[in-house]
């Protein structure tokens, strides 16, 4: 539970005394101004693992400077799909939990022993659970969304593509730093910053921190008369570069967070009509028509009230570790990178949102996770190669008390253990066919081996001894070996222009359900998903360098998708992961940037999709179904869109003005497999705004912000207990504040 104790006070002003100070988070403004003021900025990305042009990259990808980061007020994961196409971003509990999307390609699940579809790397670190979902984005040097499988360059089960996360990194020569701190409603205090410290011509430190104080949380309490979702979080980085020649360096990173806040709670409806009452439920129009099986419905409009029983706190302790080595050995390129995380998190989520206690849980997980990658470069004849090894093993321990006392007199204890190995090798090549046309070809084979030992007991409230135990055999093993590659041809008919065809296929490795569970037959394993990826692109940039266009087309052929259906026990219905034999995808992703004046700058995305399921079984209610093909896929818009206008320009001698303003918009979309009507949520706009004056050469920055301007308000995940009652969680509220930066040289 957050509180502004004299603890958490003394803490917070020691961290923001130190950040102005010192000024130990943003990067230089420099370091992203184009050459031009209309020219694109020329964007360097290190997608296939080399620092290279973008426009030299057969792959759809979408890269955020810094520059960019800060301005949009873009810090989690959530904030990522205001500014790429075809990228969805919704919370599995509100608050926390993000699942991410990509081109409709995201596993809709919750359980801490599984892992996203899409690949996060944190400074090339696989981050191994869901979990490890809700990062926070500070002091950055670049974050790179790439689309479609990346499985022959990038780790682990990458089959909707691979969010790059790259910190800012200590540089030699000279000091630097910069403090940002600032104040908005909901009573919120943040402030990040960063020290640069070059010690020798050799040796250099940086740290960096960030921090967000929330004293008044989005969710209010009815029955407990307070707010919900109060934050306090630090996040420390402190790395070492140490470069003794051009040949060699090492660069290490140590990292935490502290995190003591609250997450929120759904906004509760009910799915029984009440005697006499004709239509459909849930009605939430009318939801006075609506109970469920205590007699209860919410028929309050705001979505951040409620009748919720329980504080909901999100405590979260993390410490990681990246070791990278690079040394240049005359004929090639060697890099060594070693990763360690210890990951620690617990969180009450009242799953029913009613008063009473019908499903709620106090989950625990504790996650270590171990990788070391060993990769080579080069270029032989012309030939660009790239080859390396790849080791993982990751723990997941979770145990999770829960009740259902009012609904069926029982409470709950769902716990698992989970071991995984991982191994993999690959290499890739670039070609040179002709001046302007390349091809590239990559592949990597992979092993990976998962042990578990989970399941759940239940008691009869008030009791020790279980009357159910739904546990699975001690140890249930599965293995699964793969081949990944990739395939491409580039054409480079000017220096400007890049047109690519690729075929690419990617597996995500099969699991275990690590959810409540009444029967062990929930628990049996879920199969490897493969997807296979055929796309044509072109990116250019165009009118002396002022417009940058980058499109693709792409088809999906699905095998085994893994996704969330049900499985029975006499009247309730729980959710399960499985298999779906069958599905496809295709669509469009288009992105625009240009600069039509000094001073003006547009992006803007076009996300287009088309998602079809085959059948699958489904077991609800007691009985057996079977779906029909023909349903979409989960949290896979139709279309989206985003655009992001900024105007810059001169006040006077020393003062610098700016205006933006952003937009997104999704069109209405499913959360579940079953494509539940009242399981999705509409179409919707969402505008930020941001106003700044700049002065003396840029070396400070005041500015106002608000985002969500016009508190549109709509449901970004839906769920039910197929029984009586379910919630809706909703996108935060419209929020806004202020914020000072100083930067140092």
């Amino acid at each position: 539970m957050t509180t502004f104790a004299s603890a958490t006070r003394l803490r917070l002003l020691l961290f923001a005394g130190a950040a102005l100070a010192l000024c130990p988070a943003a990067t230089a403004w420099a370091a992203d101004a184009p050459a031009k003021a209309t020219e694109v900025d020329t964007v360097v990305v290190t997608a296939e693992h080399t620092r290279e042009n973008i426009l030299n990259v057969g792959a759809n990808v979408t890269a955020l400077s810094p520059k960019l980061l800060t301005e949009t007020r873009t810090t989690t994961a959530t904030d990522l799909a205001t500014l790429v196409p075809n990228l969805d971003v919704k919370t599995n509990v509100p608050g926390a939990q993000e699942i991410i999307t990509v081109r409709g390609v995201g596993l809709d699940d919750f359980s801490s022993t599984n892992n996203s579809s899409v690949g996060v790397y944190v400074d090339d670190i696989f981050l191994a659970s869901f979990a490890e979902m809700d990062f926070t984005l500070y002091d950055m040097a670049d974050v790179e969304v790439l689309k479609g499988p990346q499985g022959t360059l990038y780790g682990r089960n990458s089959t909707a593509g691979a969010i790059n996360l790259i910190a800012a990194k200590p540089q030699l020569g000279s000091y630097s730093a910069t403090a940002t701190a600032g104040y908005g409603n909901y009573n919120t205090f943040q402030a990040d910053g960063y020290v640069n410290i070059p010690v020798s011509q050799d040796l250099a430190f940086r740290f960096s921190g960030q921090t967000d104080q929330q004293g008044t949380g989005y969710w209010y309490s009815r029955v407990l008369h307070r707010d919900l979702g109060r934050q306090d979080v630090f996040h420390e980085r402190g790395q070492l570069l140490y470069q003794p020649s051009d040949r060699l360096t090492v660069l290490l990173k140590v990292e935490g967070e502290e995190n003591a806040s609250e997450i929120g709670v759904g906004k509760s409806f009910s799915t029984i009509p009440i005697p006499g009452y004709t239509g459909s439920c849930p009605n939430f129009s009318a939801p006075q028509n609506c109970i469920n099986l205590h007699g209860y419905t919410d028929t309050t409009a705001n979505p951040f009230q409620g009748d919720w029983n329980h504080l909901a706190p999100y405590d979260v302790s993390s410490l990681n570790a990246t070791l990278h080595v690079d040394a240049d050995l005359g004929w090639a390129k060697l890099t060594s990178i070693t990763g360690y995380i210890d990951f620690r998190r617990a969180f009450y989520i009242d799953a029913d949102a009613a008063p009473t206690t019908d499903a709620e849980f106090y989950q625990h997980d504790d996650i270590n996770q171990f990788s070391q990658e060993v990769r080579l470069a080069g270029t032989v004849h012309g030939v660009d190669w790239q080859t390396g090894v790849y080791y993982s093993n990751d723990r997941v321990h979770s145990y999770t008390p829960g009740s259902f006392a009012d609904l069926n007199g029982l409470d709950a204890y769902i716990h698992s253990d989970q071991l995984t190995n991982s191994e993999a090798i690959y290499a890739q090549a670039k070609w040179p066919l002709t001046s302007q046309l390349t091809l590239v070809t990559g592949v990597r084979g992979t092993n990976e081996d998962r042990d578990y030992n989970g399941g759940s007991d239940l008691f009869i409230t008030g009791t020790t001894s279980p009357v159910i135990a739904a546990t699975a055999a001690p140890i249930t093993s599965i293995s699964n070996q793969n081949l990944s590659w990739h395939l491409g041809l580039n054409w480079r008919p000017n220096d400007a222009t890049l047109a690519y065809v690729s075929a690419a296929e990617s597996t995500k490795s099969g699991g275990f359900f690590n959810g409540i569970t009444f029967s062990s037959a929930a628990l049996a394993p879920y199969k490897p998903e493969n997807l296979t990826d055929y796309e044509a692109g072109l990116k250019t940039s165009l009118l002396d360098h002022r417009v940058l266009i980058d499109g693709s087309v792409f088809y999906y052929d699905y095998h085994d998708y893994q996704a969330q259906t049900f499985t029975s026990v006499g009247a309730v219905s729980l959710i399960k992961l499985s298999n779906i034999e069958k599905a496809n995808i295709y669509g469009l992703d288009l992105g625009l940037t240009l600069r039509p004046v000094d001073g003006l700058s547009v992006r803007a995305g076009v996300g287009l999709l088309h998602s079809w399921l085959g059948s699958f079984p489904y077991i609800t209610g007691g009985g057996g179904n079977l779906e029909p093909a023909g349903n979409k896929m989960p949290d896979a818009p139709d279309a989206s869109f985003n655009v992001l206008a900024r105007y810059e320009h001169p006040l006077t001698d020393q003062l610098t003005g700016a205006v933006q303003v952003g937009g997104v918009y999704e069109d209405a979309n499913y959360k579940e497999a079953l494509n539940t009507p009242y399981l999705a949520s509409p179409a919707s706009w969402v505008f930020d705004g941001r106003v700044s004056v700049a002065g003396g050469q840029k070396s400070w920055e005041a500015a106002f912000w608000i985002k969500n301007m016009f508190n549109n308000q709509h449901p970004i995940q839906v769920t039910d207990d197929g029984d009586s009652e379910g919630y809706r969680m909703f996108n935060n509220p419209r929020t806004f504040g202020v914020s000072l930066t100083k930067h140092f040289d």
